[in-house]
């Protein structure tokens, strides 16, 4: 037998052996196709999506896009609406879920805080005027504003008693320096002021009365302790007119130093209760706090009241004392002017009638 065949020989030894080859590959592929649908391993079912496939050619492969590749769209849940927790998937395609998302979570549209607020607010007090923080305030802090209240009306009626008394008392002295200026002697002074009242007219008294007592004593002793006695009694005079003026003016000068102190002592206080409600309701809200530190400021800003015009008028009066007591100087001075005149003009009068004694003999 020959080795080599002929030419269709060969040709159909050829065309046998890609059959069988195609035939194995073809046997190979087919249990493993089998085996990735037959397995019981959980799949991921990608969410469908509207894409646009282009023709295949015959004899081409198509590629499935991967999950990673698509991007599902989660729409938001609208007000109101029930939310059902995802389902997961299982084997052969079977859905599970938990007992406690079996039930769905509803949504409500606008949710609202707690209703502590609300209770909050109803404590609060309403009325943040000056007279409804004070009824609302401790009873410590309502006695010290009331104690400084009282303090500002004893201020002002200091204040319109010694303006009166003062507007009287200058009127007089100015009356009376107005007739010492004027007068020649000591009884002219005394015909004009006898009748009267007031400090200047009490001096003119005082000295006139002085001269009465010292009368016999004059020409023998001389007028130097006349002198001097109408000095003093005019002084005493002078010193008490000036102490009854100024007095009440120490008042003054009390709650002007006094009063900011009180009003700071109901400050602290208040502020120490507000912070002890702060400790029990453990809350440092400051529509809870608020209304007690007003109330405590209250007490500080009613100080301050009675001791500014305090102060000011204690001020005022001190200057205007100062003025009476400088008219009433004026006027004793005035005073022992006429007296030392008048011991002149009678030493002048008796030196006469001494010397018409001695030109007689």
């Amino acid at each position: 037998m020959p080795l080599l065949h002929s030419g269709p020989s060969t040709l159909r030894i050829a065309t046998t052996l890609a059959a069988v080859l195609i035939a194995s590959v073809a046997a190979g592929q087919a249990p493993a196709a089998g085996s990735a649908q037959d397995t019981g391993a959980p799949q991921l079912i990608a969410p469908q999506t509207q894409t646009s496939t282009p023709p295949v050619a015959a004899g081409q492969t198509t590629v499935a896009p991967t999950p990673a590749d698509v991007k599902p769209e989660i729409a938001a849940p609208a007000p109101g609406a029930a939310v059902t927790p995802p389902a997961v998937i299982g084997s052969a395609g079977a859905t599970a879920m938990s007992p406690e998302a079996a039930e769905p979570v509803a949504i409500a549209p606008n949710a609202s805080a707690p209703s502590d607020v609300a209770a909050i607010n109803d404590d609060l007090p309403h009325d943040l005027s000056p007279v409804g923080m004070f009824m609302a305030a401790d009873w410590i802090v309502k006695g010290v504003m009331l104690a400084l209240c009282f303090a500002s009306l004893v201020t002002w009626t200091v204040w319109l008693a010694k303006t009166l008394q003062l507007l009287g008392a200058r009127a007089r002295a100015k009356r009376g320096l107005t007739a010492i200026i004027q007068a020649k002697s000591l009884k002219d002074v005394l015909a004009v002021l006898e009748q009267r009242g007031g400090v200047v007219a009490s001096m003119v008294r005082a000295a006139q009365h002085e001269m009465n007592l010292s009368d016999g004593a004059i020409d023998r002793a001389g007028a130097e302790g006349v002198k001097e006695r109408v000095a003093s009694a005019l002084g005493r005079i002078e010193v008490r007119a000036g102490r009854q003026m100024s007095k009440g003016t120490g008042v003054l000068a009390s709650i002007g130093s006094t009063a900011p102190f009180v009003g700071l002592f109901g400050t602290v206080w208040g502020i120490m209760n507000s912070f002890i409600g702060i400790a029990e309701t453990q809350t440092t809200n400051l529509a809870v706090v608020a209304p007690g530190i007003a109330e405590a400021l209250l007490a500080t800003a009613v100080g301050l009241v009675a001791a500014i015009p305090a102060v000011i008028i204690y001020n005022v009066f001190a200057r205007s004392v100062t003025g009476y007591r400088q008219l009433v100087s004026d006027a004793a001075a005035g005073i022992e002017r006429l007296v030392s005149r008048d011991l002149d003009f009678r030493k002048s009068a008796l030196s006469v009638r001494m010397g018409n004694l001695q030109a007689a003999e």
